[in-house]
């Protein structure tokens, strides 16, 4: 499989599944299984026990990885593509919609 173009950070909308046309930023990256974490996306259940991070323990809502198949860049409001050009002795990400440097 092809390696994937976006980054911790990144501002992404779902593209598909039960949070579609949601934003929210990475958090992270698993780049070995094809998933990324989103802020506020794919929410779900848990049931923690106590320990020192949470004495109480109860039900915590935590977000769940979802396929990075299923999210896109947004850039300055609308999903893009990325792509790669040589600035210089630089290789930047170029935004596929408007051509523009990303970062």
């Amino acid at each position: 499989m092809t390696s994937t173009k976006l980054k911790k950070g990144d501002t992404v909308r779902v593209i598909a599944g039960k949070d579609k046309n949601k934003e929210g930023k990475i958090l992270s990256i698993d780049r070995k299984n094809h998933r990324v974490i989103v802020e506020g996306i794919g929410m779900v259940t848990k049931h923690m026990k106590p320990n020192a991070a949470n004495p109480s323990g109860g039900i915590v809502q935590k977000e769940a990885s979802i396929d990075i198949s299923n999210v896109m860049l947004l850039h300055k409001g609308k999903v893009t593509r990325i792509g790669y050009k040589m600035e210089g002795d630089t290789k930047v990400r170029v935004a596929k919609s408007t051509g523009e440097v990303i970062d």
